[in-house]
Protein backbone atom coordinates (compact mmCIF):
# COMPACT_ATOMS: atom_id res chain seq x y z
CA UNK A 1 0.00 0.00 0.00
CA UNK A 2 3.05 2.29 0.97
CA UNK A 3 4.19 1.92 -2.35
CA UNK A 4 1.02 2.47 -4.57
CA UNK A 5 0.41 5.82 -2.59
CA UNK A 6 4.08 6.65 -3.31
CA UNK A 7 3.55 6.01 -7.03
CA UNK A 8 1.02 8.10 -6.68
CA UNK A 9 2.37 10.98 -5.21
CA UNK A 10 4.90 10.71 -7.43
CA UNK A 11 2.55 10.72 -10.92
CA UNK A 12 1.14 13.65 -9.23
CA UNK A 13 3.68 15.79 -8.78
CA UNK A 14 4.65 15.05 -12.13
CA UNK A 15 1.78 16.03 -13.88
CA UNK A 16 1.91 19.26 -11.78
CA UNK A 17 5.21 20.20 -12.73
CA UNK A 18 4.68 18.92 -16.48
CA UNK A 19 1.61 19.16 -17.88
CA UNK A 20 0.81 21.53 -20.46
CA UNK A 21 -2.83 21.45 -21.65
CA UNK A 22 -2.75 22.71 -25.57
CA UNK A 23 0.46 20.51 -25.97
CA UNK A 24 -0.54 17.33 -23.86
CA UNK A 25 -3.65 16.97 -25.57
CA UNK A 26 -2.50 16.90 -29.05
CA UNK A 27 0.09 14.40 -28.04
CA UNK A 28 -2.46 12.14 -26.52
CA UNK A 29 -5.23 12.74 -29.60
CA UNK A 30 -2.01 11.43 -31.67
CA UNK A 31 -1.38 8.48 -30.17
CA UNK A 32 -5.25 7.60 -29.57
CA UNK A 33 -5.36 7.87 -33.26
CA UNK A 34 -2.36 5.79 -33.67
CA UNK A 35 -3.21 2.61 -31.40
CA UNK A 36 -7.19 3.04 -33.25
CA UNK A 37 -5.32 2.64 -36.56
CA UNK A 38 -3.23 -0.28 -35.58
CA UNK A 39 -5.95 -2.10 -33.94
CA UNK A 40 -8.06 -1.79 -37.08
CA UNK A 41 -4.93 -2.93 -39.05
CA UNK A 42 -4.57 -6.43 -36.94
CA UNK A 43 -8.58 -7.04 -36.56
CA UNK A 44 -9.16 -10.62 -37.59
CA UNK A 45 -5.55 -11.17 -37.76
CA UNK A 46 -3.95 -13.86 -35.21
CA UNK A 47 -1.57 -10.53 -34.53
CA UNK A 48 -4.53 -9.72 -31.82
CA UNK A 49 -4.45 -12.89 -29.62
CA UNK A 50 -0.06 -12.30 -29.71
CA UNK A 51 -1.34 -8.83 -28.63
CA UNK A 52 -3.04 -9.48 -26.15
CA UNK A 53 -0.66 -12.16 -24.70
CA UNK A 54 1.58 -9.33 -24.60
CA UNK A 55 -0.83 -7.05 -22.38
CA UNK A 56 -1.49 -9.83 -19.93
CA UNK A 57 2.31 -10.61 -19.62
CA UNK A 58 2.77 -6.74 -18.88
CA UNK A 59 -0.07 -6.26 -16.80
CA UNK A 60 1.41 -9.63 -14.58
CA UNK A 61 4.81 -7.50 -14.20
CA UNK A 62 2.61 -4.62 -12.96
CA UNK A 63 1.38 -6.61 -10.19
CA UNK A 64 4.36 -8.52 -9.25
CA UNK A 65 6.00 -5.16 -8.55
CA UNK A 66 3.04 -3.92 -6.85
CA UNK A 67 2.20 -6.87 -4.87
CA UNK A 68 6.22 -7.91 -4.21
CA UNK A 69 6.29 -10.61 -6.45
CA UNK A 70 10.38 -11.00 -6.24
CA UNK A 71 10.42 -14.38 -8.50
CA UNK A 72 7.60 -13.51 -10.80
CA UNK A 73 9.24 -9.94 -11.40
CA UNK A 74 12.38 -11.23 -11.98
CA UNK A 75 11.12 -13.39 -14.93
CA UNK A 76 8.70 -11.16 -16.58
CA UNK A 77 11.49 -7.86 -16.20
CA UNK A 78 13.94 -10.04 -18.06
CA UNK A 79 11.70 -11.22 -20.47
CA UNK A 80 9.79 -8.06 -21.09
CA UNK A 81 13.29 -6.31 -21.31
CA UNK A 82 13.59 -7.16 -25.15
CA UNK A 83 9.93 -5.93 -25.42
CA UNK A 84 10.76 -4.31 -28.53
CA UNK A 85 12.75 -6.82 -30.19
CA UNK A 86 10.26 -9.16 -29.33
CA UNK A 87 7.24 -6.74 -30.82
CA UNK A 88 9.18 -6.69 -34.02
CA UNK A 89 9.91 -10.26 -34.47
CA UNK A 90 5.65 -11.08 -33.59
CA UNK A 91 4.61 -8.21 -35.87
CA UNK A 92 6.89 -7.68 -38.27
CA UNK A 93 3.79 -8.64 -41.30
CA UNK A 94 1.78 -6.17 -39.78
CA UNK A 95 4.35 -3.65 -39.57
CA UNK A 96 5.17 -3.92 -43.18
CA UNK A 97 1.46 -3.79 -44.08
CA UNK A 98 1.33 -0.68 -42.32
CA UNK A 99 4.23 1.10 -44.35
CA UNK A 100 3.02 -0.17 -47.00
CA UNK A 101 -0.65 1.51 -46.36
CA UNK A 102 0.73 4.76 -45.67
CA UNK A 103 2.92 4.42 -48.66
CA UNK A 104 0.27 3.69 -50.99
CA UNK A 105 -0.89 7.46 -50.33
CA UNK A 106 1.97 8.56 -52.33
CA UNK A 107 1.81 6.01 -54.98
CA UNK A 108 -1.67 5.01 -55.70
CA UNK A 109 -2.27 1.29 -56.95
CA UNK A 110 -5.13 0.32 -59.27
CA UNK A 111 -8.70 2.45 -59.48
CA UNK A 112 -11.59 0.31 -57.83
CA UNK A 113 -13.57 0.42 -61.11
CA UNK A 114 -10.20 -1.58 -62.65
CA UNK A 115 -9.91 -3.87 -59.51
CA UNK A 116 -13.57 -4.81 -60.14
CA UNK A 117 -12.69 -5.68 -63.98
CA UNK A 118 -9.87 -7.47 -63.58
CA UNK A 119 -11.67 -9.65 -60.18
CA UNK A 120 -13.99 -10.48 -62.87
CA UNK A 121 -11.18 -11.55 -65.22
CA UNK A 122 -9.98 -13.70 -62.55
CA UNK A 123 -13.67 -15.20 -61.92
CA UNK A 124 -14.06 -15.98 -65.88
CA UNK A 125 -10.22 -18.04 -65.53
CA UNK A 126 -11.26 -19.65 -62.40
CA UNK A 127 -14.27 -20.81 -63.81
CA UNK A 128 -13.60 -21.66 -67.31
CA UNK A 129 -9.90 -23.74 -65.58
CA UNK A 130 -12.37 -25.62 -62.83
CA UNK A 131 -14.56 -26.84 -65.59
CA UNK A 132 -11.31 -28.30 -67.54
CA UNK A 133 -10.04 -29.67 -64.10
CA UNK A 134 -6.66 -27.41 -64.85
CA UNK A 135 -4.95 -26.50 -61.62
CA UNK A 136 -4.24 -22.74 -61.41
CA UNK A 137 -2.94 -20.60 -58.49
CA UNK A 138 -3.35 -16.26 -58.87
CA UNK A 139 -2.46 -13.46 -56.46
CA UNK A 140 -3.74 -10.47 -56.29
CA UNK A 141 -1.82 -7.59 -54.70
CA UNK A 142 -3.50 -5.41 -52.18
CA UNK A 143 -1.43 -2.88 -49.87
CA UNK A 144 1.31 -4.86 -49.32
CA UNK A 145 3.84 -5.06 -52.19
CA UNK A 146 4.77 -8.80 -54.09
CA UNK A 147 7.84 -7.27 -55.75
CA UNK A 148 10.15 -9.74 -54.10
CA UNK A 149 7.97 -12.82 -55.50
CA UNK A 150 7.58 -10.88 -58.95
CA UNK A 151 11.63 -10.44 -59.20
CA UNK A 152 12.15 -14.40 -58.81
CA UNK A 153 9.38 -15.04 -61.24
CA UNK A 154 9.44 -15.02 -64.77
CA UNK A 155 8.36 -11.40 -66.14
CA UNK A 156 4.81 -11.00 -68.30
CA UNK A 157 3.60 -7.25 -67.74
CA UNK A 158 0.50 -8.07 -70.05
CA UNK A 159 -3.01 -6.52 -69.72
CA UNK A 160 -5.21 -8.95 -68.01
CA UNK A 161 -7.64 -11.10 -69.39
CA UNK A 162 -9.39 -14.01 -68.59
CA UNK A 163 -7.68 -15.86 -71.97
CA UNK A 164 -4.42 -14.72 -70.80
CA UNK A 165 -4.60 -16.30 -67.35
CA UNK A 166 -5.92 -19.40 -69.05
CA UNK A 167 -3.40 -19.72 -71.41
CA UNK A 168 -0.68 -18.97 -68.76
CA UNK A 169 -2.01 -22.16 -66.65
CA UNK A 170 -2.07 -24.86 -69.80
CA UNK A 171 -1.28 -28.15 -68.71
CA UNK A 172 2.35 -29.33 -69.70
CA UNK A 173 3.22 -25.52 -69.96
CA UNK A 174 6.08 -24.07 -68.37
CA UNK A 175 4.49 -21.87 -66.45
CA UNK A 176 1.94 -24.01 -65.13
CA UNK A 177 2.79 -25.27 -61.82
CA UNK A 178 3.75 -21.64 -60.77
CA UNK A 179 1.37 -18.76 -59.69
CA UNK A 180 0.37 -15.47 -61.60
CA UNK A 181 0.63 -11.96 -59.85
CA UNK A 182 -1.73 -9.43 -60.66
CA UNK A 183 0.50 -5.77 -59.53
CA UNK A 184 -0.66 -2.04 -60.72
CA UNK A 185 -3.30 -4.02 -62.50
CA UNK A 186 -1.18 -5.70 -64.50
CA UNK A 187 -0.23 -9.16 -65.71
CA UNK A 188 3.14 -8.93 -63.86
CA UNK A 189 4.86 -12.56 -63.79
CA UNK A 190 4.01 -16.11 -63.98
CA UNK A 191 5.63 -18.93 -62.71
CA UNK A 192 6.00 -17.29 -59.23
CA UNK A 193 7.39 -19.68 -56.32
CA UNK A 194 5.54 -18.79 -53.40
CA UNK A 195 6.34 -19.32 -49.68
CA UNK A 196 4.34 -22.52 -48.37
CA UNK A 197 2.24 -22.38 -44.91
CA UNK A 198 3.80 -24.17 -41.78
CA UNK A 199 0.20 -24.41 -40.18
CA UNK A 200 -1.14 -27.79 -39.63
CA UNK A 201 -4.93 -26.29 -39.43
CA UNK A 202 -5.48 -27.10 -43.42
CA UNK A 203 -7.66 -29.70 -44.29
CA UNK A 204 -6.48 -33.04 -45.31
CA UNK A 205 -5.65 -33.64 -48.85
CA UNK A 206 -4.50 -30.04 -50.06
CA UNK A 207 -1.33 -29.97 -52.08
CA UNK A 208 1.69 -27.84 -52.52
CA UNK A 209 -0.53 -25.13 -54.47
CA UNK A 210 -2.73 -24.49 -51.84
CA UNK A 211 -0.31 -24.31 -48.81
CA UNK A 212 1.31 -21.90 -51.00
CA UNK A 213 -1.92 -20.00 -51.39
CA UNK A 214 -2.72 -19.59 -47.78
CA UNK A 215 1.62 -18.85 -47.11
CA UNK A 216 1.68 -15.79 -49.28
CA UNK A 217 -1.80 -14.75 -47.34
CA UNK A 218 0.36 -15.39 -44.26
CA UNK A 219 2.98 -12.79 -45.06
CA UNK A 220 0.77 -10.57 -47.20
CA UNK A 221 -2.29 -9.06 -47.44
CA UNK A 222 -2.74 -10.14 -51.01
CA UNK A 223 -5.40 -12.63 -52.37
CA UNK A 224 -5.26 -15.73 -53.61
CA UNK A 225 -7.40 -18.20 -55.99
CA UNK A 226 -6.45 -21.33 -56.31
CA UNK A 227 -7.99 -24.16 -58.66
CA UNK A 228 -7.47 -28.02 -57.85
CA UNK A 229 -6.07 -29.48 -60.41
CA UNK A 230 -7.61 -33.07 -59.09
CA UNK A 231 -10.64 -31.55 -58.13
CA UNK A 232 -11.55 -28.57 -59.99
CA UNK A 233 -12.75 -26.90 -56.62
CA UNK A 234 -12.41 -23.29 -56.52
CA UNK A 235 -10.85 -22.05 -53.28
CA UNK A 236 -9.69 -18.33 -51.96
CA UNK A 237 -6.93 -17.53 -49.42
CA UNK A 238 -7.13 -14.40 -47.24
CA UNK A 239 -5.76 -13.32 -44.36
CA UNK A 240 -3.92 -16.87 -43.48
CA UNK A 241 -7.63 -18.56 -44.07
CA UNK A 242 -8.54 -20.82 -46.93
CA UNK A 243 -12.07 -20.86 -47.98
CA UNK A 244 -13.25 -23.96 -50.70
CA UNK A 245 -15.69 -24.71 -52.70
CA UNK A 246 -17.19 -22.08 -54.41
CA UNK A 247 -18.81 -21.20 -57.55
CA UNK A 248 -18.44 -18.18 -59.95
CA UNK A 249 -21.08 -16.03 -58.41
CA UNK A 250 -20.03 -16.88 -55.08
CA UNK A 251 -15.91 -16.04 -56.15
CA UNK A 252 -17.40 -13.04 -58.02
CA UNK A 253 -19.16 -11.58 -54.64
CA UNK A 254 -16.60 -12.51 -52.38
CA UNK A 255 -13.93 -10.86 -54.12
CA UNK A 256 -15.74 -7.61 -55.21
CA UNK A 257 -16.40 -7.32 -50.94
CA UNK A 258 -12.70 -8.08 -50.37
CA UNK A 259 -11.63 -5.17 -52.61
CA UNK A 260 -14.07 -2.75 -51.95
CA UNK A 261 -13.31 -3.26 -48.20
CA UNK A 262 -15.83 -4.69 -47.13
CA UNK A 263 -14.42 -7.25 -45.77
CA UNK A 264 -10.99 -7.82 -44.11
CA UNK A 265 -11.63 -11.76 -43.37
CA UNK A 266 -13.18 -14.86 -45.01
CA UNK A 267 -16.88 -15.43 -44.41
CA UNK A 268 -18.11 -18.86 -43.35
CA UNK A 269 -19.44 -20.23 -46.62
CA UNK A 270 -22.98 -20.41 -45.58
CA UNK A 271 -23.07 -16.69 -45.53
CA UNK A 272 -21.59 -15.96 -48.65
CA UNK A 273 -24.10 -18.12 -50.22
CA UNK A 274 -27.10 -16.51 -48.92
CA UNK A 275 -25.70 -13.36 -49.86
CA UNK A 276 -25.00 -14.04 -53.36
CA UNK A 277 -28.37 -15.63 -53.10
CA UNK A 278 -29.97 -12.43 -52.50
CA UNK A 279 -29.13 -10.67 -55.34
CA UNK A 280 -27.29 -7.99 -54.42
CA UNK A 281 -25.36 -6.10 -57.01
CA UNK A 282 -21.73 -7.93 -56.03
CA UNK A 283 -23.31 -10.90 -57.43
CA UNK A 284 -23.55 -9.55 -60.56
CA UNK A 285 -21.17 -9.49 -63.46
CA UNK A 286 -20.80 -5.40 -64.28
CA UNK A 287 -20.02 -3.94 -67.49
CA UNK A 288 -16.46 -4.21 -68.95
CA UNK A 289 -14.41 -1.89 -71.22
CA UNK A 290 -12.31 -2.17 -73.82
CA UNK A 291 -9.58 -1.04 -71.89
CA UNK A 292 -10.37 -3.32 -68.88
CA UNK A 293 -7.12 -3.82 -66.83
CA UNK A 294 -5.05 -1.46 -68.09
Amino acid sequence: MEAGARYLEDFWSFVATHFDPARDLVDIAIVTFAIYWLLLLIRGTRAVQILVGLVVLIGLSLASEFFQFATVGLILENFLGSAVLIFIVLFQHDIRRALARVGRGFFPSASAEQQFEIAEDVVRAAQAMSEKRAGALIVLERETSLSDQVESATPVDAVVSGELLISLFLPGGPLHDGAVILQHGRVAAAGAILPLSRTFELAEGLGTRHRAAVGITEETDAIAVAVSEETGAVSVALAGDLLRGLDAPQLRALLRQILSGERRELPPSVDLLHAVQAGGPEASPGPRSAGAGA
